[in-house]
């Protein structure tokens, strides 16, 4: 073993230490060390050993150590993956002194990872060997003379033209053949709830949030490896859904604990004074978009000292993004952040922006804080919904809130459907308060 990792090695067993006092609970972590290209292939493929091939994650990298070689674009600290054991990965191009912050910061999203019920469903023991046999399938099919590569990443890219369009709160909805046993009955009881024109031949018989479910189980033309391809890109969107719909908790948390991790190991000054310089650099407030790991630890900051380290454990197992924001950010802690809201003006030039709201009264501050809260935790991906079949057709109703969506995507995104779903597609939604209708 090299001195490096005799090095790292030392360090990881005094920060288990340290963590194990505080009562965090993790899943063990293996650590690879990589190059800096060897990073940038890993988040092409968002960290997995073992990923489906696809084009977009060789535009991804290419894109990415462009950027890198240009100096325009950095690369992240760490990247570790929601698995048991968590796999993370630490660049050998990095100094000491972040290596340490690294592995600190792994240990609070691996217990992120393991406590959270938001990622209850995502069978971490499980993960890995789930990613490969998917990519060994679409390699398959990559492979199979009948199918081939073309037509395999047709129906990817029109599966990721409906990415994370499943039911992002996790919930279980009932099955076709389990909803037409239950309205039967109402129907048959006489159930007065229940409208005097319901149709029980009507599929879905209840909103279906799940899209990539639904055209799988009920199109009427697709072949079983396209079936199987949509299935695995829902799998997929399973997976990461959760990540998406706590970014700031769980950076949070990851900071919060390395910051006390770090504070505790009574580090020499020669790892300290550069620990306190990335710390700062990671948790600082950015000038022109929301970061993360700001927000995140001056929160659990402002709980620990206003509630006490408990309940930084209670949000840290029962919250989302959305549900932690509502919870936590009051007036004082939003006043810090210097929250507003603002807006793009002008049909000719929509670049001209105009503040809407500021944080100066209970009225400014509600506005602000909705408009902060339908950008995170996925809120804003447009919620798209089955909403009923006709004649083959497939009839998707867009969650108005407010937002109009981009006619141009939509349209786009629509095309991609039919292809998946066989036949036509109509997605309804509104348009500057009217009805409109993409097909």
């Amino acid at each position: 073993m090299s001195d490096v990792l005799k090095e790292l090695t030392r360090w990881d067993e005094t920060i288990c230490q340290v963590a194990r006092g505080h009562k965090l609970d993790w899943f063990d972590i293996a650590y690879e060390t990589v190059s800096y290209f060897d990073m940038l292939g890993a988040m092409a493929y968002h960290g997995l050993p073992s990923h489906y091939p696809h084009w977009s994650r060789g535009k991804a990298f290419e894109l990415m150590h462009i950027g890198y070689n240009a100096g325009v674009e950095g690369l992240p600290y760490e990247l570790i993956i929601n698995s048991s054991p968590s796999i993370a990965y630490l660049m050998v191009e990095n100094p000491l002194p972040l290596q340490v912050l690294v592995m600190a910061h792994c240990v609070g999203h691996s217990d992120f990872f393991k406590n959270n019920r938001t990622f209850a469903g995502t069978r971490p023991e499980t993960a890995i060997s789930r990613f490969r046999n998917a990519r060994n399938r679409v390699q398959s099919y990559i492979e199979d003379p009948s199918i081939g590569i073309e037509a395999v990443e047709e129906v990817i890219d029109a599966c990721r033209a409906l990415s994370y369009q499943i039911d992002r709160r996790g919930r279980r909805r009932p099955n076709e053949k389990e909803l037409l046993r239950s309205y039967s009955e109402r129907v048959r009881d006489g159930d007065e709830s229940l409208p005097d024109d319901f149709n029980l031949d009507k599929v879905p018989l209840e909103p279906e949030y799940d899209v990539f479910k639904f055209i799988s189980e009920q199109s009427k033309t697709s072949p079983a490896w396209r079936s199987d391809l949509i299935a695995i890109i829902r799998e997929e969107s399973l997976y990461f859904m959760p990540q998406i719909r706590t970014k700031i908790m769980n950076e949070g948390w990851a900071c919060f604990w390395h910051y006390r991790i770090m504070n505790e190991m009574d580090l020499p000054d020669s790892l300290h004074i550069p620990f306190i310089k990335n710390h700062n650099a990671v948790v600082r407030p950015t000038g022109s978009t929301i970061n993360p790991y700001h927000v995140g630890f001056e929160t659990f900051k402002h709980i620990e000292q206003k509630f006490g380290l408990d309940e930084c454990f209670l949000a840290r197992e029962t919250m989302n993004d959305e549900s932690f924001i509502r919870q936590y950010i009051d007036f004082e802690l939003a006043e810090k952040f210097n929250f507003f809201s603002f807006s793009r003006k002008g049909k000719k030039d929509s670049s001209f922006i105009s503040v809407d709201d500021i944080i100066d009264d209970d009225d400014g501050w509600s506005k602000v804080k909705e408009a902060f809260i339908k950008q995170i935790g996925g809120n804003s991906i447009p919620t798209i919904y089955v909403d009923d079949t006709v004649d083959n057709t497939l009839v998707l109703r867009h969650e108005h809130d407010g937002r109009d969506i981009d006619l141009n995507y939509a349209d786009k995104c629509v095309e991609k459907i039919k292809r998946l779903w066989g036949g036509p597609v109509k997605l309804l939604t509104v348009i500057e308060n009217e009805s409109f209708e993409v097909s």
